[in-house]
């Protein structure tokens, strides 16, 4: 006959439930901005025209960076017409045409160059930098092992407290390990940069500090202790 198995541990196998946790601050990898390129026409082609014109070329800036872009994305695209009240009824008075596009980079000094130039380029705008770590990287397991390793340090030292030592461990259950790094509308983003109408001939390129990120890890252990003589 098989015995039932006790939850909280018996007498002769006291159990030691504890939390670990861990907290690592890095620095980031992945550089992110959001582009937004803009066009207007008297009329549908031309404003259609002029966005995919100017779509080209701010995909050609961002390309031209070659291995320090990751990764390279188009969103949302639109055109629409403007309205104008005149006597008795509307008239479309202008279209206006955006597209939207996401770039990463890893390479931070290229990131402040490109996010200058494409900024300066007309009817062109920048969001960001977001900074953020990649799903896979090393710092999200370095912060789970680290929170195991408290884990099993904090039951140790209950059992020693007890005059014992630990004798197996029963459970160990992950109840996060997650990124803590700033959300894109997080007080830490650089300033957008507007639509640049007029510009230079030449621009410096934006100093960048990467924002440092913060890892998180957390997890529960239950253990058996050799009992104790109180």
């Amino acid at each position: 006959m098989t015995t039932p198995a006790v939850p909280y541990g018996t007498p002769d196998a006291p159990r030691i439930a504890v939390r670990g946790e861990a907290h690592l601050e890095v620095d980031p990898e992945i550089g992110r901005i959001g582009i937004t390129v803009a066009s207007r026409g008297k009329d549908r082609r031309s404003a259609l025209e002029d966005l995919t014109r100017r779509n080209a070329t701010a995909l050609d800036l961002v390309k031209s960076y070659g291995d320090a872009v990751e990764r390279l994305e188009t969103g949302a695209f639109s055109v629409r017409p403007e309205l104008t009240k005149r006597g008795r009824g509307e008239r479309v008075h202008t279209y206006h045409g955006t597209v939207h596009l996401t770039a990463e980079l890893t390479d931070f000094t290229a990131l402040g160059e490109l996010t200058t130039r494409l900024a300066d380029l007309d009817l062109t705008r920048v969001d960001g930098p977001w900074w953020d770590l990649r799903p896979d990287s090393p710092a999200h397991r370095q912060a789970r092992e680290r929170a195991v390793h408290e884990a099993v340090q904090r039951a140790r030292e209950y059992a020693e407290a007890l005059g014992t030592s630990l004798a197996a461990l029963v459970e160990i259950a992950d109840i996060g390990a997650e990124d803590g790094g700033p959300h894109p509308m997080a007080a830490g983003r650089m300033r957008s940069m507007a639509y640049a109408e007029a510009a230079e001939d030449t621009v410096t390129a934006l100093d960048l500090e990467p924002q440092r990120q913060h890892v998180y890890a957390q997890v529960n252990a239950r253990f058996t202790m050799t009992p104790p003589r109180l």
